[in-house]
């Protein structure tokens, strides 16, 4: 697959209820319509998803819209320590009220890892009678040792480099930003978390993609998802790929999301 050169747009701001998230528009905003809408991972943000929606928007012809969550990249700070059920407020208060503030009345929502949590989330609460497709990649819907582990992990890295590169997109807020994550997975309450119950309900077409070589999570998790959703569901399970396969195994993986995205009915 041939990549052009992409120009990420700038940033705007957009007010949610009392506090301002940044986000990008990629392709023409259309009136009413099906709209790419990516959901960043748990040290993510919407500049550092790079030229992913871009070049998604490319290959679809659909207009795109990325967003960094609160406490994320250029968005306001968010109150710490986080609560146990935050990913229900993501999915549940905070990802409706985007999508209404930008009048999207068709996502397609693309997650990666905790943002693939929130879509598959989000697809299966009340409001997500909308969502047209859900891409969910190396997403978590319950806790396993692996993902412990590698969270784990994760804190030496931090402290020997990963800090000084995610500061460039996080600035002030990145401890908030690593430590939000490490604390809220690894404490004792966080360990029973599981959202396999909201699956059931998640009836839109959904593609699961996870790498084989994920340090924090295994096959269960997709084994989980396919199993019980009652829409439509593909998987795509990707050797020698960790944690980010849109990263790892990009053409493959870009051009397996743009054909699901194309493949999928006219509303």
């Amino acid at each position: 697959m041939a990549t052009a050169t992409l120009i990420d747009p700038p940033c705007e701001a957009l007010r949610v209820d009392d506090h301002c998230l940044e986000y990008r528009w990629f392709g023409t905003r259309p009136p009413r319509g099906p709209t790419l809408v990516f959901l960043h991972e748990a040290l993510g943000s919407a500049p550092l998803w790079r030229d992913v929606p871009a070049a998604l928007a490319a290959l679809t012809g659909l207009p795109a819209m990325a967003y960094s969550r609160r406490g994320f990249g250029g968005s306001d700070p968010r109150p710490l320590p986080l609560p146990v059920d935050y990913l229900d407020i993501e999915a549940d208060r905070e990802l409706p009220a985007v999508l209404d503030a930008l009048d999207i009345a068709e996502p397609i929502l693309i997650g990666h890892s905790d943002g693939a949590t929130i879509a598959l989330m989000h697809a299966g609460s009340p409001a997500g009678a909308r969502v047209r497709a859900v891409v969910a990649e190396a997403p978590h819907v319950f806790v396993e040792e692996t993902t412990a582990a590698g969270i784990r992990e994760a804190l030496p890295v931090y402290r020997g480099g990963l800090r000084e590169k995610l500061a460039r997109h996080h600035g002030a807020q990145t401890d908030g930003v690593f430590f939000g994550w490490y604390d809220t997975w690894l404490s004792p309450e966080f360990r029973g978390w599981n959202v396999e119950d909201r699956l059931p309900a998640i009836a839109c077409p959904t593609l699961v993609i996870q790498g084989l070589d994920d340090q924090y999570g295994t096959p269960r998790q997709v084994e989980a998802i396919a199993a019980a959703v009652t829409g439509p569901v593909e998987t795509m399970l990707l050797p020698g790929c960790g944690h980010t396969p849109h990263r790892d195994r990009r053409e493959e993986v870009l051009a397996a999301i743009a054909r699901f995205v194309r493949n999928l009915p006219h509303g």
